[in-house]
């Protein structure tokens, strides 16, 4: 039976080819209205839903007619249909008004979507974001626990409910941490992030926080510690200072002491310093059975490690392949010579340097020139090369030495359409800077497979030992 309805429902933007949802008819522009007699609220309503061997949908064709399809599949199946809001719902925007909060440090006149605060906890789980729980209902909650929905990450900043307050500028904000009690007794899997302000709750709070959400493990399985990121422009904002290399030791020595009691308690560490805190205080990055499977990438903990070891396990396979060893005895290797060059911010300049000398030190005839580029947008305070823009990129590089290639971080750009966060796109810094620009994946093998591959797309000649044709073990 047909009949019109007014409510649109979630639009679908594609159906996969071959997938149950294209053998049922669905089409591309229908609206899905329900399944198995739930209202779809939002994404998680529709993949609880589809987990059914049985389903029912009830769907708004494009013409304007409701029909409803009956489906039996095998649990596992998924329909194969793909919405327009890939959230199935309005994004929720942050209404706290934090006192480190980096998005009222940008200058005006930047594109619009990089001012939009989110405060959302499905994009916790979908993307990985972190939420400050004030924006959390109760309905919200209960979803979470009913869907049993895992990891979420919260930030917590302090666990002093007076303090949580003024930081956030929020006078629920204190309340909010009473849903962590709710989440913990759910055994809903939860990671922590606190962004230390100095004097305000760093010291005895950052100890009073830290012994606090020691009592919620091993339900909350990490939490890192990460500096305030503070740009040139915070006039009118809360006075903030940076911290000083003093600072950071005292911070990473307090972390350690509690990951001592946490190894003893749980067998985790539980509680992590960003690497920000060990260039700033000129220690050397923890190994890498401390960071307990590298749980807080997003924040920064452990990147650096894990980019020193996996580069230094690529150039341990490459020479257990011989690609390495062929290359530096070919006599017409040895008698070519080109140059790369390689773009990164403070955070991770020596440690690039350092992947960058121990590739150049086994390729005969290459060059690797390491440039480390001053944030002059945002101010140097900022070290951390995903906050590098375009225009800092190609003023602080027009003279030097590039060579065949420039290397940046994809964390550099916004990759879907290679533009930086003045929008200044990556063929412009190429044009400007006469160099092709590679953009390189994150992880080390990625980097020493770049580095050694950088000039062949550019017209270099050498004798193509292609990485692809060795046969890892």
């Amino acid at each position: 039976m047909f009949f019109m309805r007014t409510d649109k429902g979630h639009k679908i933007k594609q159906i996969e080819q071959g997938s149950i949802a294209q053998q049922e008819g669905i089409c591309a522009g229908d609206s899905l209205l329900s399944i198995n007699g739930t209202v779809m609220e939002d994404i998680f309503d529709y993949q609880y839903q589809v987990q059914n061997d049985h389903v029912e949908l009830v769907l708004l064709t494009k013409n304007g007619e409701e029909i409803s399809k009956i489906i039996d599949k095998d649990e596992d199946d998924d329909l194969g249909i793909i919405f327009e809001n890939g959230l199935m719902d309005q994004y929720r925007s942050c209404h706290n008004k934090c006192i480190f909060c980096f998005i009222d440090q940008m200058p005006k006149g930047m594109r619009e979507n990089l001012y939009f605060k989110d405060d959302d906890s499905r994009l916790s789980f979908l993307q990985g974001n972190y939420v400050t729980l004030t924006n959390m209902s109760d309905h919200d909650l209960d979803r979470i626990i009913k869907y049993h929905l895992a990891p979420i990450n919260v930030s917590f900043q302090t666990m002093n409910p007076e303090l949580r307050c003024m930081m956030l500028h929020n006078r629920f904000a204190g309340e909010a941490l009473k849903k962590v009690d709710r989440l913990y007794e759910a055994g809903i899997t939860m990671n922590g992030q606190i962004v230390l302000c100095k004097g305000v709750n760093d010291g005895n709070e950052l100890d009073y926080s830290i012994r606090k959400l020691m009592e919620y493990l091993p339900v909350i399985e990490s939490v890192s510690v990460v500096p305030v990121g503070l740009s040139r422009f915070r006039e009118g904002l809360y006075p903030l200072e940076p911290f000083t290399k003093e600072d950071a030791k005292e911070v990473i020595d307090m972390i350690h002491g509690y990951q001592q009691q946490c190894m003893e308690k749980s067998g985790t560490h539980f509680i992590h310093a960003s690497d920000e805190w060990y260039l700033l205080a000129e220690e050397p990055v923890p190994e890498e059975e401390c960071y307990d499977g590298y749980l807080q990438l997003e924040n920064g903990v452990g990147m650096i490690r894990l980019l020193l070891n996996e580069a230094k396990e690529t150039m341990e396979e490459l020479y257990k392949h011989k690609f390495l060893t062929t290359l530096k005895c070919h006599h017409d290797w040895k008698k070519k010579t080109r140059t790369v060059s390689l773009a990164t911010g403070k955070l991770a300049y020596p440690y690039i340097r350092q992947i960058a000398k121990e590739v150049e030190a086994c390729m005969p005839g290459l060059t690797a020139n390491v440039y480390e580029i001053r944030n002059d947008f945002f101010g140097e305070r900022i070290t951390v090369s995903g906050l590098i823009t375009g225009i800092d990129l190609m003023n602080q590089l027009k003279d030097k030495e590039l060579g065949e290639a420039l290397l940046i971080p994809e964390n550099m750009v916004r990759v879907e359409e290679n533009v930086f966060l003045d929008d200044v796109t990556v063929s412009e810094v190429e044009k400007t800077l006469q160099v092709p620009v590679d953009i390189v994946k994150s992880s080390g093998q990625d980097f020493v497979n770049a580095v050694l591959h950088a000039s062949e797309e550019s017209g270099a000649s050498y004798e193509a030992y292609e990485l692809k044709e060795i046969s890892y073990e």
